[in-house]
């Protein structure tokens, strides 16, 4: 099954909000085994939509459609497939009784407009809206099956979930399984990734191995095709376990958690805390631990540490190593590390320093960092980054290794 993607809203093309619906759409797709061969943008004009939508019927087998089903004038996806089907309009009696709760239940008056909203079109299947009011739609017409959506991703994301996935997978010619597992690395890029597993990629068949990167990691996907999904973990199974052998120890997690979650659900779960000195960090390494909910059981506090009079005053890094080693060495992330934890009386210390430009300093070059990992009972341990990129990327990339290498440590405890 050929699929394309239409984006639907002059927002898009004027780059004012960025087309993240066709990039989930497409990854969940791939897990139900439909390929998606193209995606297009198109804004909010009737002519240019339908020569859109005739173009798509001529070479896909499903086309989906986001945005262009509110109530306002410029929003036409619905009328102009129904256009291009050569049906019309009915009203959801169910979509509109839960438009009209909506103002009710708000003590606001309800204008003409939004009954547009459930509008869908004629012998079409309807997805439920559990998060907002225009529900979706799937028809088939000469050889193409329609599915058009909302545009809000808090709208969009549960109605595939819950309603067109079910619908798309009745629609496969076979009713074979698409399982995967998803393995997280950090530590490796894209390409060094793929030359590591290039033999296996280049003769892959089932299971099938894409890797794709995420923000500053990667994301190895392995996918099997079978009858039952014990069957499909079979398959992925030997695979999994030769791409581990080769490529472990950037590995820190399988399935969709981040970083910064496992390592907090980890904390958790060993019932151990943590602290934080940061330095050229400014702060991020503690944002990324205090972003997962339940982090206030782990994480006891810290300090940023900018400049080198709150290193000597509050983290007692002493002057001559200051002055002699630098702010940014070895030694600082070392003691700065060793202090924070035993301030905080943590089961970790973690420390941040280095040059994140976009000038060198202390002679030293913009992304050099040390990342110290101070941890109970263990020799605390100093690591040696060379980070590239601007200011931005340098800071982020330097929090994320924090996470990652205290991580590789608790492995290890």
């Amino acid at each position: 099954m050929r699929a394309e993607i239409i984006a639907v809203g002059t927002e898009l093309l004027l780059g004012q909000i960025a087309n993240t619906n066709a990039q989930y759409l497409s990854q969940k797709l791939a897990e139900i085994g439909i390929g998606v061969y193209f995606h297009t943008v198109v804004g909010d004009n009737t002519e240019r939509l339908l020569q859109t939508i005739r173009h798509a019927a001529s070479r896909s087998d499903l086309i989906i459609f986001t945005g262009g089903l509110g109530p306002t004038q410029d929003d036409l996806t619905k009328e102009t497939v129904a256009a291009h089907i050569g049906v019309g309009l009915e009203t959801n009696q169910p979509a509109m009784a839960t438009i009209e709760a909506f103002f009710t239940q708000r003590n606001m008056v309800m204008t003409e407009n939004n009954r547009k909203q459930a509008l869908v079109i004629e012998g079409s299947h309807v997805f439920a809206n559990d998060f907002g009011m225009a529900p979706g739609m799937g028809i088939s017409h000469a050889g193409s099956t329609f599915v058009l959506l909302p545009g809000p991703p808090s709208e969009l994301y549960p109605m595939v979930e819950r309603y067109v996935m079910p619908y798309l997978t009745q629609l496969l010619p076979d009713k074979q399984v698409f399982h995967s597992r998803v393995l997280r690395f950090y530590g490796i890029g894209e390409s060094a990734l793929e030359a590591q597993l290039l033999d296996l990629i280049e003769k892959q068949e089932n299971p099938t191995i894409a890797p794709y990167a995420k923000e500053f990691e990667v994301t190895l996907r392995i996918t099997a095709r079978a009858a039952t999904i014990e069957e499909a973990e079979a398959l992925i199974l030997p695979v999994e376990q030769e791409i581990r052998g080769r490529l472990g120890q950037y590995i820190y997690a399988t399935g969709e958690s981040s970083l910064h979650e496992v390592w907090v659900e980890e904390l958790k779960r060993r019932q151990e805390t943590v602290a934080c000195a940061e330095s050229c960090t400014g702060g991020s390494l503690a944002s990324l631990i205090t972003m997962v909910p339940g982090s206030s059981a782990v994480y006891n506090g810290g300090i940023v540490c900018y400049t080198n009079e709150v290193k000597h005053r509050f983290l007692d890094v002493p002057e001559e190593v200051l002055q002699t080693d630098g702010a940014v060495s070895e030694k600082t992330a070392l003691i700065l590390a060793e202090n924070v934890r035993e301030k905080f009386g943590t089961t970790y210390g973690l420390s941040v320093t280095g040059v994140a430009g976009p000038d060198p300093s202390e002679g030293k070059p913009v992304g050099l960092v040390y990342i110290g990992i101070a941890a109970e009972g263990l020799p605390t341990v100093v690591k040696e980054l060379r980070l590239a990129g601007k200011r931005h990327a340098i800071v982020k990339r330097a929090a994320k290794y924090a996470l990652f290498y205290a991580l590789q440590m608790q492995k290890e405890r």
